[in-house]
């Protein structure tokens, strides 16, 4: 189980003792009594009050992993980034060169872009599907330092499944030297282990997760939902 997980197995548990102590007090107030069983269930009939309690907490616990790990965050590696770069507002992508709802968000993303000059979006690797995935990401990362990550990213997601063939193919493309693939292993490496942590930290369950502002989704997001969380991240919400 990742740690943001087990932190938010945790709250969850103190907050359905903090609930039951909530309803007790409640119970006790209508005069009657006021077992810590009877408040415990009280809380679990009303599963609202939980689902707020756990949001409120979900949403403070991310927004101190953001703030503790910011530079991380939304600082690129090198050139793996799309946008403005000085833009109002970055906002982040954990993908996987596998994942094939990160291919199917191009599009989005190239309309987001189109509509909003003021954004910046910065890719972050995190290759949890397949060997083949690390192996893409540590490409993808070199081609960022050659200055040549869109086109690099493009063309594998374009390529279809991840293959030797595909990625081979994707790097001529976007013209990446890759006889300097060997002496930037360590710095990929590096980058990678950092993006695992701070994932794992944030709670993130799948790819594509985005970061906007101080929340974290984990899911493929059609453009008008996108376009709704940077607003509440623009507006500081």
């Amino acid at each position: 189980m990742k740690r943001g997980t087990l932190g938010l197995v945790a709250v969850a548990s103190a907050l359905i003792g903090a609930g039951a102590m909530w309803g007790s007090e409640r119970l006790a107030l209508r005069g009657t009594p006021a077992s810590y069983a009877q408040a415990r269930g009280y809380v679990l009939d009303h599963p609202e009050m939980l689902r707020g309690l756990i949001d409120t907490t979900r949403e403070r616990y991310t927004g101190e992993v953001i703030a503790a790990n910011r530079k991380d965050i939304v600082d690129p590696y090198a050139g793996a980034w799309a946008g403005n770069p000085k833009g109002d507002l970055t906002i982040v992508e954990y993908f996987d060169y596998n994942c094939g709802y990160c291919r199917a968000t191009l599009p989005t993303i190239a309309k987001l872009l189109a509509s909003d000059p003021k954004l910046r979006i910065v890719y972050r690797e995190w290759p949890i599907l397949s060997p083949e995935s690390g192996d893409a990401a540590k490409l993808s990362l070199l081609a960022a330092e050659q200055g040549k990550f869109i086109a690099f990213h493009t063309a594998l997601y374009n390529g279809g499944q991840v293959t030797p063939a595909s990625m081979a193919a994707a790097a001529k493309t976007a013209a990446v030297d890759t006889s300097k693939l060997s002496a930037a292993t360590a710095r990929a490496d590096a980058e990678l282990d950092r993006n695992m942590k701070i994932a794992h930290d944030l709670g993130a369950s799948g790819t594509p997760t985005w970061v906007i502002g101080n929340k974290v989704i984990s899911a493929a997001m059609p453009l008008e939902s996108m376009q709704a969380a940077i607003a509440e991240a623009r507006a500081g919400h």
